[in-house]
């Protein structure tokens, strides 16, 4: 066996913790939960559908994102004043951090989306399949 020096041996990088995580504690338990790594914030996945978008990359992406329907929006939007219609991806409705009533409200949209509302979620897009480059004969490497 070879011996290690223990300089050479570098840590595992440890991901750092989501601002906005103690939003996913609640749900963390359920067994369809993944908290998943999604353009630059965090999806909350649950029975396999993106519920909610964190983000903290500044506004109009600093807060949390309803993904759900355009038909949706308006009983969503009567339920929750503070939410709003998301200025770049307007099928997902934003709830800012810098709302008076995030907490509660983004709170109260965790336990929507564990109760199964069917308002809120979406499935994810299937993966594409990588075309395989057939190589032949006399063909550059």
């Amino acid at each position: 066996m070879k011996s290690v020096r223990a300089s050479s041996v570098r840590p595992k990088a440890v991901k750092a913790e989501h601002p906005l995580q103690w939003l996913a504690d609640p749900v963390s338990g359920e067994p369809t939960f993944v908290f998943k790594a999604w353009f630059g914030g965090r999806s909350i996945m649950l029975h396999g559908m993106h519920t909610l978008f964190l983000t903290t990359q500044g506004e109009p992406w600093q807060g949390v994102l309803v993904c759900t329907f355009h038909e949706h929006h308006e009983s969503l939007l009567a339920e929750f004043p503070s939410l709003v219609k998301h200025p770049v991806l307007g099928k997902w409705l934003y709830l800012p951090e810098t709302s008076e009533t995030f907490e509660r409200d983004a709170k109260k949209l965790v336990q929507l989306a564990r109760a199964r509302d069917p308002r809120i979620g979406i499935l994810p897009s299937p993966r594409k399949k990588k075309a395989v480059k057939k190589v032949r004969f006399g063909d550059a490497l």
